[in-house]
């Protein structure tokens, strides 16, 4: 048994889906073992961490002066380097159960639209939260393979992985990427955009969590069948004092009307761009969905009247991402095929 073997057993792999809105974590052979907010808490006086994940987003407008709850992540990719490498060390000690020594091998999936210093960030950040190997690939690209499409066939398949900070459209055919677009409109940009909305028309400010919340309860891409109510608690700007407003799911509707937009020609573009073969298989096959976005209600059918093409959703479309990626550790010849590095 030579060191590299001794070594394995004592390095667990991990895939990593290191999302704008939420961090997976996958232990080969444990499955999915940490799904949590991208959110740190830091006291400002001392440098230090105050919570990683669920219990910083609880903080999130709603700290002390001297505690800052931080995105790390912006538009998919680093923007706060330091405190991605500490989020990054606290998640993958809690994948191995806060042990300390362990140098695992990681695979992280990263948007197709990424600068090289982009990229060596990622890296950085992973090495120094003690991998002993990183290896990079295109989110559409896992997320394809999450959702179970066969992308190793000669074959055409689309994939649309509408996340926290991006939104990649891909076609991939032979393990391969024909043609990918990342556009930086995706589930942040829609609770920006509620936000906004709300800020205009009923003069009432409401943070993000709220926007969210809004998002997920009345959120919509295309009329629904019976329609939703909702009363938002937020702050009257004109009188400053708290206020309550009930809202429908059209007004949502309308407010999200842009990003859907955005998406739907950034899906446009990409069937332009396909070459015909894989035209023929994309509009018997269709177009698969997946990232937290293709949660939003009717966007399937919206993008079905949109292109006339049969469109699905991936089966867990908020872990597709880590799921595609965690095959990679069980399949090395693949990984090797499509790393970016």
């Amino acid at each position: 048994m030579n060191f590299r073997s001794i070594f394995s057993l004592f390095s667990r792999d991990l895939a990593i889906d290191l999302g704008t809105a939420n961090t997976l974590v996958y232990v080969r052979g444990k499955g999915i073992v940490v799904n949590e907010p991208s959110i740190v808490a830091i006291n400002k006086n001392t440098g230090e961490v105050e919570a990683v994940g669920k219990e910083a987003k609880e903080m999130i407008g709603r700290t002390p002066g001297n505690i800052v709850a931080i995105r790390p992540m912006k538009d998919g990719v680093i923007a706060d380097f330091k405190v991605t490498e500490k989020m990054l060390t606290y998640f993958i000690q809690k994948a191995h159960n806060r042990k300390m020594l362990v140098h695992p091998r990681i695979v992280i999936g990263v948007p197709s639209e990424i600068t090289p210093v982009e990229k060596r960030a990622v890296m950085d950040s992973a090495y120094r939260a003690h991998a002993s190997e990183v290896h990079l690939v295109e989110q559409a690209m896992v997320a394809a393979i999450g959702a179970g499409l066969p992308i190793t066939e000669p074959s055409g398949n689309m994939v649309v992985d509408i996340g926290g900070g991006t939104t990649d459209v891909a076609v991939i055919s032979m393990s391969g990427i024909v043609y990918s677009r990342s556009v930086r409109v995706a589930g942040n940009e829609m609770d920006e955009a509620i936000i906004s909305y709300l800020k205009r028309k009923y003069n009432l400010l409401v943070g993000e969590r709220t926007a969210e919340q809004v998002k997920i309860q009345l959120g919509s891409a295309y009329a629904l069948e019976k329609p939703l109510t909702m009363e938002i608690k937020g702050r009257n700007l004109i009188e400053g004092v708290p206020r309550t407003v009930t809202v429908d799911d059209a007004e949502i509707r309308e407010a999200l009307s842009d990003c859907v937009g955005t998406i739907l020609n950034a899906i446009r573009v990409a069937l332009e761009r396909t070459p015909p073969e894989l035209s023929a298989d994309i509009s018997d096959r269709g177009i698969v969905l997946s990232g937290g976005g293709a949660l939003l209600r009717n966007l399937d059918v919206r993008i079905r009247e949109e292109t006339g093409l049969p469109v699905s959703i991936a089966e867990d479309p908020l872990a597709s991402v880590v799921l595609g990626t965690g095959r990679m550790l069980s399949d090395f010849k693949l990984l090797r095929r499509i790393s970016l590095d």
